[in-house]
Protein backbone atom coordinates (compact mmCIF):
# COMPACT_ATOMS: atom_id res chain seq x y z
CA UNK A 1 0.00 0.00 0.00
CA UNK A 2 1.46 3.49 -1.35
CA UNK A 3 1.22 6.62 1.04
CA UNK A 4 -0.80 8.09 -0.97
CA UNK A 5 -3.57 5.37 -1.18
CA UNK A 6 -3.12 5.43 2.50
CA UNK A 7 -3.65 8.95 2.85
CA UNK A 8 -7.12 8.69 0.44
CA UNK A 9 -8.31 5.93 2.95
CA UNK A 10 -7.62 8.32 6.15
CA UNK A 11 -9.71 11.23 4.42
CA UNK A 12 -12.09 9.18 3.12
CA UNK A 13 -13.44 9.33 7.46
CA UNK A 14 -13.04 12.44 7.48
CA UNK A 15 -16.31 13.90 6.52
CA UNK A 16 -18.15 10.99 8.46
CA UNK A 17 -16.05 11.99 11.70
CA UNK A 18 -17.26 15.92 10.96
CA UNK A 19 -20.87 14.69 10.86
CA UNK A 20 -20.86 12.49 13.92
CA UNK A 21 -19.54 15.67 15.80
CA UNK A 22 -22.04 17.86 14.56
CA UNK A 23 -24.28 15.94 15.17
CA UNK A 24 -23.30 15.31 19.01
CA UNK A 25 -22.92 18.97 19.14
CA UNK A 26 -26.09 19.55 18.33
CA UNK A 27 -27.99 17.27 19.94
CA UNK A 28 -26.11 18.45 23.16
CA UNK A 29 -26.87 21.97 22.85
CA UNK A 30 -30.84 21.77 22.13
CA UNK A 31 -31.01 19.11 25.07
CA UNK A 32 -29.50 22.08 27.56
CA UNK A 33 -31.67 24.81 25.96
CA UNK A 34 -34.96 25.79 27.43
CA UNK A 35 -37.84 25.28 24.85
CA UNK A 36 -39.07 28.62 24.79
CA UNK A 37 -35.71 29.65 23.50
CA UNK A 38 -35.43 26.73 20.94
CA UNK A 39 -38.92 27.32 20.19
CA UNK A 40 -38.17 31.12 19.55
CA UNK A 41 -34.94 30.66 17.44
CA UNK A 42 -36.58 28.43 15.31
CA UNK A 43 -39.15 30.88 14.82
CA UNK A 44 -37.42 33.74 13.82
CA UNK A 45 -35.07 31.39 11.16
CA UNK A 46 -38.23 30.44 9.63
CA UNK A 47 -39.35 33.81 8.97
CA UNK A 48 -35.80 34.70 7.85
CA UNK A 49 -36.29 32.11 4.98
CA UNK A 50 -39.78 33.25 3.93
CA UNK A 51 -41.29 29.63 5.25
CA UNK A 52 -44.59 30.04 6.53
CA UNK A 53 -45.04 28.81 10.25
CA UNK A 54 -48.15 29.78 10.59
Amino acid sequence: MTTTTQTRSALRFVPALFAAALGIAVISLTGHVQAAALHDAAHDVRHATGFPCH
